[in-house]
């Protein structure tokens, strides 16, 4: 079979991969058509620029017949990608949450607005979805959480978070929740630790995974577990944990959106042990895609020791997450007096 005819028929696989650079390699190019491949994931380091940002996704989504999903953290406030050349100034997520206390229905229309300019933005380079919102709950004792979170109540957090998400949609941007069933109770950071969370399944189920719940895949297309283990529910960390995923995401809570592994060289996904083991540990308990960022190496192991028949269903779910409608020109958005007034709104939400 030739390159071109194989490369017409690959589906999304189950790997998202990142670049190292604003260009990319010839080895890049190569790793991005393996048929493991599903996705490719930008960091502030693939950005100097607008014009460049959007060459390197019209070359990532070249790459393939099929596109590659491309993806990116652009929450606002201290995770977001691209900051310069036209880009608007995010604010973090608790911003929403203290306005609530003032004017709730102030505090939606402006998550609506936020998620509206981010989606747009985003679009208009190239990017089909960004992980975002966090429906952590701000309990007041993670780092790696804190102002990330809307709100401690879940009620809110739920309610700002669609708002937010209708916000994205508008933008033709799908969204991801994250980190099920939650991650804002337990201090460790997962980037260099293991979280333990010791609380009880109820408790965790009333709380943290209620947001999950009351949004649906209808809103929310998908989620990303936390490298968390839950010591009184299950040893594994939620993202690879049949239990969590299989049983209480998807038949107790009828979620039928994709799932994302969080990324697979944090410290918190090492108890499953090598990168093979830990990607193998993800997909077993229903992941869709596993991430593996800023570690080309370990990616290009993963590629050549993973055995992984493409699952139809997952397939599927993740061709829901690519736009169903043309991105927007950036300098048509710049004239559009819609985007404008709520670009002007996030000023005022910035300079506040």
């Amino acid at each position: 079979m030739s390159e071109n005819t194989s490369q017409s028929t690959l589906p999304p696989g189950p790997v998202m991969v990142d670049v190292e650079g604003a260009t990319l390699t010839e080895h890049e190019r190569a790793r991005l058509r393996n048929p493991l491949v599903g996705g490719v994931i930008l960091f502030a380091r693939n950005f100097e620029n607008r014009a460049q940002l959007s060459a390197l996704c019209q070359a990532i989504h070249e790459a393939r017949t099929e596109p590659l999903l491309i993806a990116v953290d652009h929450e606002g406030g201290r995770v977001q990608r691209f900051r310069s050349d036209g880009f608007t100034a995010i604010p973090a997520m608790s911003v929403f949450g203290n306005l609530w206390a003032e004017d709730s229905l102030a505090a939606m229309r402006l998550a609506s607005e936020t998620g509206y300019v981010l989606g747009a933005e985003l679009r208009a380079c190239g990017v089909d979805l960004s992980f975002t919102p966090v429906l952590d709950l701000d309990y007041g004792v993670s780092q790696v959480i804190g102002n990330r979170a809307f709100h401690r109540d879940p009620r809110v957090v739920a309610l700002l978070a669609r708002a937010l998400i209708q916000g994205l949609m508008l933008a033709g941007m799908s969204a991801c929740g994250k980190h099920f069933p939650g991650h804002g109770a337990v201090e460790a950071d997962s980037h260099h630790e293991i979280p333990v969370d010791g609380r009880s399944f109820d408790e965790i189920m009333q709380e943290d995974a209620a947001p999950y719940g009351w949004l649906g895949d209808m809103v929310l297309p998908s989620v990303m577990p936390a490298h968390v283990i839950y010591r009184e529910v299950d040893p594994n960390p939620a993202g690879f944990s049949p239990f969590w995923i299989q049983k209480v995401l998807r038949q107790d809570l009828g979620y039928d959106g994709v799932v994302f592994s969080d990324d697979l060289t944090m410290e918190g996904a090492t108890v499953a042990g090598d990168i093979l083991a830990r990607a193998e540990a993800a997909l077993t308990a229903g992941c869709d895609m596993v991430l593996v960022c800023n570690r080309p190496d370990l990616a290009d192991e993963l590629l050549s020791r993973l055995r992984h028949m493409h699952d139809q269903d997952a397939v599927q779910r993740i061709r829901r997450l690519m736009p169903s409608v043309p991105a927007p020109d950036w300098d048509a958005l710049q004239a559009d007096e819609r985007y404008q007034y709520a670009r002007r709104l996030q000023s005022q939400i910035v300079s506040a």
